[in-house]
């Protein structure tokens, strides 16, 4: 781990490692909508974060410094790239943001939000997307302390269900604005994204 720099109150991990199964293995962090990368999305979502480390291969430039990291062994799943990019913060958080580098309506808004819900009125563990559904999104801002207080050893965070890590998690369900919880699982995902 990187020296510590101190305390950052809220630092962002995109995910950006996945395998893309269902897109022939393209890397989804390079895909262009409206002449930027899903990447440079995922991290404007966190243009409130104190630091950003993206969980991937560097492959896409980027305005904005974030650290690039990569789970060892890679695509072990959310589990491991949640810890993996925890492990490469520089600074020592006190809210940690998650968000899937394929989800591009996911905004610095849409954080904010989350934010809200974990920390106003009685505070939470955490918060987490939902989409129309119900059904909890990639995109959520947990308690650094609570993350470190679930985290299971390295031989259990790969091929960890992110469902499994947050369960015993007090978590707020902050429901989907318009697009947000829309994710790019498939090439027609993307086809309807640009529609």
């Amino acid at each position: 781990m990187a020296q510590d720099l101190g305390a950052g109150g809220f630092c962002g991990i995109v995910l950006a490692g996945g395998t893309a199964a269902r897109m022939d293995g393209i890397d989804k962090a390079g895909l262009e909508l409206g002449g930027r990368t899903l990447l440079e999305w995922s991290i404007d979502a966190f243009v409130d974060a104190d630091e950003v480390v993206v969980v991937g291969p560097p492959t896409v430039r980027t305005a904005r410094p974030v650290t690039f990291t990569r789970e060892d062994p890679p695509r072990g799943g959310p589990v491991a790239g949640l810890l993996t990019g925890v492990d490469a913060l520089l600074r020592t958080p006190t809210l940690v943001g998650v968000l899937a580098v394929d989800m591009p309506h996911v905004t610095a808004s849409t954080m904010r939000r989350l934010r809200e819900a974990a920390t106003g009125g009685s505070a939470r563990d955490g918060a987490f997307l939902v989409d129309g559904d119900g059904r909890r999104q990639l995109a959520g801002v947990l308690s650094a302390d609570r993350l470190a207080a679930v985290r299971p050893d390295l031989e259990h965070q790969h091929g960890m269900s992110l469902r499994a890590l947050l369960a015993p998690l007090d978590l707020a369900d902050v429901p989907a604005d318009g697009a947000e919880s829309r994710d790019v699982d498939t090439w027609a995902d993307w086809r309807d994204l640009q529609g």
